[in-house]
C-alpha cells in the first residue's frame, strides 16, 4: 500500500534529489529506483515525475542532457552543485522535522521515540 498523496507531496522533490544524489539517471530509472527502494510504496507516474524534474532544472538544482548512444534517445538528469547543497540542507531539515513528529507521535502510540536528537 502506498503513502497518502498529501504526505508524499511535501517530500517528492527531496526523494528525487536523493535518488539523483546516487548518480545520473534517466526518468524511468528514477521511477524504478523509487519504487524498488520503497517496496512499491512510492510508485510515481511519469506525469508526476517530469514536471518536478523540470521545476528542479529551472531552479538550477538539476541539469539534463540528451543521449542516444544506446540506440534510444534518453534525457539524463544529474544534480548540480547547487542541487547537492540543497539535497544536504533539505535532508537535514527533513530529518529534524521527522524527529519532532516521531517524538510527538510516540506519546500517542505509547512507543519510545528512539529518534536521534536534532543535528545528529
Amino acid at each position: 500500500m502506498g503513502f497518502d498523496r498529501d504526505l508524499l507531496r511535501g517530500s517528492l522533490e527531496l526523494v528525487i534529489l536523493s535518488e539523483l544524489g546516487a548518480g545520473e539517471r534517466y526518468g524511468y530509472q528514477i521511477l524504478a529506483a523509487l519504487r524498488d527502494q520503497t517496496g512499491g510504496r512510492v510508485d510515481l507516474k511519469a506525469g508526476t515525475l517530469y514536471p518536478i524534474l523540470h521545476k528542479l532544472e529551472d531552479q538550477g538544482s538539476v541539469q539534463s542532457r540528451w543521449d542516444d548512444s544506446s540506440g534510444r534517445d534518453r534525457k539524463w538528469y544529474a544534480l548540480t552543485d547547487k542541487g547537492r547543497g540543497r539535497l544536504e540542507r533539505d535532508a537535514r531539515e527533513w530529518l529534524d522535522y521527522a524527529t519532532c513528529v516521531r517524538s510527538m507521535l510516540s506519546r500517542v502510540l505509547g512507543a519510545p521515540s528512539a529518534a536521534p536528537t536534532p543535528g545528529d
